[in-house]
C-alpha cells in the first residue's frame, strides 16, 4: 500500500507540473496576446509566480518520490537475495526528470528573475526577451515532460 501511495504522489506530482506547462503554453500565452505588453507581462508574471511555487512542490515530490520508490525496490531485491538492477525505463525517466529540475531551476531561478526585474522596472522590452526565453524553455520541458509520460506507459 504504501507503495502505491508513493506512486500516486509521484504521478499526481508529473500530472500538475506537465499539465501546468501545456496550458500555459498551449492556452494562456496565446491567449494574452491580445493585450498590450505591460498587462500581458504583469499578468503572465503573476500567474507563472504562483505556478512555479507549485512546479518547485511538484518537482521534489516527484523526485522523493521515485528516489525512495527505486530505493524501495532496490532493498526488497538485496532482502530477497537477487541482484537489482534499474529496469532501463526507470533510468531513462530518472535521468529525464533530474534534466527537467535542472531546466526548471534555470527558468525559476535565472530567467524569471530577469523578467521580474523587468516587470517591476517597467522595462518590457527586458521582461519580454525574459518572457521568451522563458516560453522556449517551458517547451522543452514540455516536450521531456510527454516523452517521460511515454516512455512510462509504453515502455512498462
Amino acid at each position: 500500500m504504501f507503495y502505491a501511495v508513493l506512486k500516486l504522489l509521484h504521478v499526481l506530482s508529473i500530472v500538475f507540473w506537465v499539465g501546468g506547462m501545456a496550458f500555459a503554453h498551449v492556452c494562456l500565452r496565446p491567449s494574452v496576446t491580445m493585450l498590450q505588453p505591460p498587462e500581458r507581462l504583469r499578468l503572465l508574471h503573476a500567474v507563472m509566480q504562483r505556478f512555479f511555487r507549485g512546479v518547485l512542490v511538484a518537482a521534489l515530490l516527484a523526485l522523493a518520490t521515485g528516489l525512495w520508490m527505486i530505493g524501495r525496490v532496490a532493498k526488497e531485491s538485496v532482502q530477497a537475495g537477487v541482484d537489482f538492477a534499474m529496469p532501463l525505463d526507470w533510468t531513462i525517466m530518472a535521468t529525464l526528470g533530474i534534466v527537467m529540475i535542472a531546466i526548471f531551476g534555470h527558468i525559476r531561478f535565472a530567467l524569471f528573475k530577469r523578467m521580474s526585474r523587468g516587470v517591476q522596472a517597467s522595462d518590457w522590452p527586458a521582461a519580454g526577451a525574459a518572457m521568451a526565453s522563458i516560453r522556449l524553455w517551458v517547451l522543452v520541458n514540455l516536450v521531456i515532460g510527454v516523452l517521460v509520460i511515454a516512455i512510462a506507459l509504453l515502455m512498462t
